[in-house]
C-alpha cells in the first residue's frame, strides 16, 4: 500500500494495487510522505466505501477533527464490537465520530445536553447502555471531558443501530419515541404515572418492545393466539377501547397501524397497571 494522501499521523489514503482505501493505525504515517509504503503491521482499520459522499466525508473528518477525538471514537467502536461479538458496518465510524465531536464541543462550551429518551434507552437497550457507560470512562481518561448520562444514551443508540443494522439512527430513535409515547398513553388510560426507574415501568416498556418486534421478513414475532385476543376483548372492554384510541393516535403520529393482537397487549397492560392501582379496567 502506497500513501496517496496523509490525513493525520494515524490515517492516510492509500493505493492498494490500483484500489483507493483509507487506513487507520497508531502512528501509521509518522515520518512518512507521499508514495511511501505503509507498514501492514500498523494497520488497525481499512475503509473501502462504495458511497463516494461517505468516503469523502470520512476523509474530511480524519483530516480536520482532533486526532485524539478520532482515536477515542475508534476505541469505543472496537470495544463495542468485542463486547457484542460483531463487526459493524463502516458507517458507524462516520456517524459516531461526527456525533461525538459535536457533543464534546457543546460540553466544552457549557451547553447542556438533554436526552428525552434516556430512561427508555436504559431499559430497552441495556447492553448498549453499558457500552455507553464504558465509553464515558474512556472519554474522561483520554480527553478529560466528563460526558453526562444523556450523552451516554446517544452513544448507546448509535451502537444499537450499528449492531442491529436497523438503518439510520433516526429510525431507531423514532421507534424508541413511539414506545415511550405508547407507554404514556397506557399510563393516562390507567390513571397513573409510573416511576421511570421502577420495575413496573421497565416491564411495561419491555412488553411494548416485544409487541413491536419483527422477524427478517417483517412479520411480527409475538402475535397472541386468536383465542386469547377474543377473550381479552370480551373481558376488558374499557381497556380495549382505550387501547384502540392509543392506536388511532399512534397511526396519526407515526403512521404505524396496530394489529388486533397488539391492541390487546396494550389493553392488558392498561388493566395490569390499573389493577395495581386498585382500578381494574373491565
Amino acid at each position: 500500500m502506497k500513501i496517496k494522501k496523509i490525513l493525520n499521523n494515524n490515517a492516510a489514503v492509500v493505493n492498494d494495487f490500483g484500489e483507493e482505501k483509507i487506513v487507520l493505525g497508531a502512528g501509521i504515517v509518522f515520518g512518512k510522505g507521499k508514495n511511501d509504503v505503509v507498514d501492514p503491521a500498523l494497520i488497525e482499520k481499512v475503509f473501502i466505501m462504495s458511497d463516494p459522499s461517505q468516503y469523502d466525508h470520512l476523509q474530511e473528518m480524519l483530516g480536520t477533527l482532533p486526532e485524539e477525538e478520532i482515536a477515542v471514537t475508534q476505541q469505543i467502536i472496537t470495544f463495542a464490537e468485542q463486547e457484542l461479538g460483531v463487526a459493524f458496518y463502516e458507517h458507524i465510524h462516520i456517524a459516531l465520530t461526527d456525533h461525538l465531536s459535536f457533543a464534546l464541543e457543546r460540553i466544552r462550551k457549557g451547553i447542556a445536553i438533554r436526552n428525552t429518551l434516556l430512561e427508555e434507552i436504559r431499559i430497552l437497550y441495556p447492553r448498549e447502555f453499558q457500552i455507553g457507560l464504558h465509553a464515558k470512562t474512556m472519554i474522561y481518561e483520554k480527553l478529560q471531558v466528563d460526558i453526562p448520562e444523556d450523552e451516554v444514551g446517544y452513544i448507546a443508540m448509535h451502537i444499537h443501530t450499528a449492531w442491529k443494522n436497523s438503518g439510520t439512527r433516526g429510525k431507531t430513535t423514532e421507534k424508541t419515541a413511539m414506545i415511550r409515547d405508547i407507554a404514556e398513553g397506557v399510563e393516562r388510560a390507567a390513571g397513573v404515572t409510573l416511576n421511570r426507574r421502577s420495575a413496573n415501568y421497565e416491564r411495561l416498556l419491555t412488553q411494548l418492545e416485544n409487541m413491536l418486534q419483527t422477524d427478517e421478513s417483517g412479520r411480527l414475532r409475538n402475535e397472541l393466539v386468536p383465542e386469547l385476543v377474543a377473550m381479552a376483548r370480551s373481558n376488558f372492554t374499557e381497556a380495549y377501547g382505550q387501547a384502540c384510541e392509543i392506536g388511532e393516535w399512534v397511526e396519526e403520529e407515526y403512521g404505524y397501524v396496530f394489529t388486533e393482537s397488539q391492541r390487546v397487549v396494550i389493553a392488558l397492560e392498561i388493566n395490569r397497571i390499573g389493577t395495581r392501582r386498585g382500578e381494574p379496567k373491565n
